[in-house]
């Protein structure tokens, strides 16, 4: 019978390999609590260091419990604070070089324009790296399939930022419904005041000059290209289909989490959509293809889950429209956020759970008249608490711990669940886009995309209309495709 070796043991063993190396061992209490050896540190590196970027920077360091080792970011104006809070960290515009000149990178954030994030972490992970990329996952739903198998091919360690998913108010949400509390859904209403930025507009024909110290061919990425403009870059870009994902890529994976999660959501059935117009100056509408529009309606049918066994319906509203206020709920209270902006409504046998963005403020309205508050569930401040920097930590710590480890297991939004969200989410997309396709018939314009789509999630396809499936995959530009 073999012998266990003690901690005890162990520890003289690796103490001795270390003297005979001429290695001083110092103990960890004598350099100061808190104090995180290097060799105990995720070497991290930035890509998108602007915006979300720097705050994913700053969460992911935490105090120093990871080193960043690099910051890549193709537009070095919007980088420099992140250059000057991290001196140290090599710098780089094309992601491509990083990953080909630091291979003592343990992990990467990725925290760029939607249509970029796809090659950027699937490059990362073919090289072993464990990978936090900012929602919406992908740009399409193609790509979000090529990550999810990715990860689990490659044992990587992923996150995706929707960082409510970590949060109090959501697990609140799950327990109150696996309670039986509002019994089995059939309807869920989601809405959001975006888009507050440009949309259901011309593509900009002037070239204004670009920007100093931006690398626009590597901002396009594998996108089609287009000149400069500050129509696209920064953050407008969320407002054109080549590089955003309009309002419901944008605050799908925030609103839809909770129910998704909850009801233990799959991949849609079907989905329909319909969006608001532009008009032109004689009051006839227009659509404008290449951007998204600036409003829009989609209703999402899901089949019933082991969680919640009869058909889910799911309406979401963007551009300011919201559902009306059901009877059940007091005309004085608000639904979904404090000013009923952003929301979510299931709707159950026996009675309604609404929640804000990222879950907050969860409540539950039952047919008895019985109300359930925040404030009777115990710490609101902790319950709406937004899990910013948390949702972060355990994805380090995860990466420390290793691909299946306990503390992997428990990560909220790894791609094996951020993928199939990611994918229904974008499917509406489908519709939305599809709304759009003009073709001429008898000497007229029609829009033949005006009408519900069948969807097989398992092989990604609309079954009923061909024409809409060109939106699953994107064309890639030379030199930037997935594959």
């Amino acid at each position: 019978m073999g012998h266990k070796f003690s901690n005890t043991r162990r520890s003289f063993i690796r103490k001795a390999a270390l003297t005979s190396l001429g290695i001083t061992i110092i103990p960890r209490h004598v350099m100061g609590r808190g104090y995180i050896p290097p060799s105990d540190k995720l070497n991290v590196a930035v890509v998108g260091a602007g915006g979300k970027g720097y705050s994913d920077m700053i969460n992911v360091w935490n105090n120093g419990a990871s080193n960043i080792a690099a910051i890549c970011d193709v537009d070095w104006n919007r980088a420099s604070p992140a250059f000057k809070d991290f001196p140290k960290a090599r710098r780089f515009k094309d992601y491509r070089n990083m990953l080909d000149e630091m291979s003592d990178i343990d992990a990467i954030t990725v925290s760029t324009p939607d249509h970029t994030h796809a090659v950027i972490t699937y490059a990362a992970m073919q090289l072993g790296k464990h990978v936090y990329v900012q929602k919406p996952l992908t740009h399409n739903i193609y790509e979000a399939r090529v990550l999810t198998e990715a990860a689990v091919n490659n044992k990587i360690v992923t996150q995706m930022g929707n960082q409510g998913a970590s949060g109090k108010g959501v697990q609140t949400m799950i327990n109150w419904y696996d309670s039986g509390l509002i019994g089995n859904v059939h309807k869920v209403d989601v809405w959001t005041n975006r888009p507050v930025w440009p949309q259901g507009m011309k593509s900009p024909t002037d070239k204004p000059a670009i920007l100093s110290n931006l690398d626009w061919d590597s901002w396009i990425g594998p996108a089609k290209w287009v000149d400069y403009h500050p129509l696209y870059h920064p953050f407008k870009w969320r407002g054109w289909w080549n590089f955003g994902t309009g309002a419901l890529g944008d605050m799908g994976c925030h609103l839809m989490d909770p129910p998704y999660r909850v009801l233990g959501l799959g991949y849609p059935t079907e989905v329909e959509s319909s969006v608001g117009a532009v008009f032109t100056k004689d009051w006839i509408p227009d659509y404008y293809p290449e951007s998204c529009p600036p409003s829009s309606r989609t209703q999402l049918k899901f089949k019933g889950s082991d969680k919640n066994p009869i058909e889910v319906k799911l309406d979401w509203t963007d551009g300011g429209l919201r559902p009306f206020h059901p009877d059940l709920i007091p005309a004085d209270h608000s639904i979904g956020d404090d000013n009923s902006a952003n929301g979510v409504m299931m709707m159950g046998e026996k009675g309604i759970m609404t929640c804000g963005t990222y879950g907050a403020t969860p409540k539950v309205y039952l047919n008895s008249g019985d109300i359930i508050l925040p404030d009777m569930i115990g710490n609101i401040e902790e319950t709406n608490k937004l899990p910013e920097s948390g949702h972060q930590a355990k994805w380090v710590d995860a990466c420390k711990a290793g691909y299946g480890s306990e503390e992997h297991e428990k990560l909220t939004s790894s791609f094996d669940y951020a993928g199939p969200l990611t994918e229904s989410i974008l499917m509406g997309n489908l519709a939305i886009r599809s709304y759009n396709l003009r073709e001429q018939k008898n000497n007229k314009m029609v829009y033949p995309g005006r009408k519900k789509l069948l969807w097989d999630g398992i092989h990604m396809r609309v079954t009923n209309f061909e024409p809409a499936n060109q939106f699953v995959k994107r064309d890639y530009r030379e030199g930037w495709k997935l594959d």
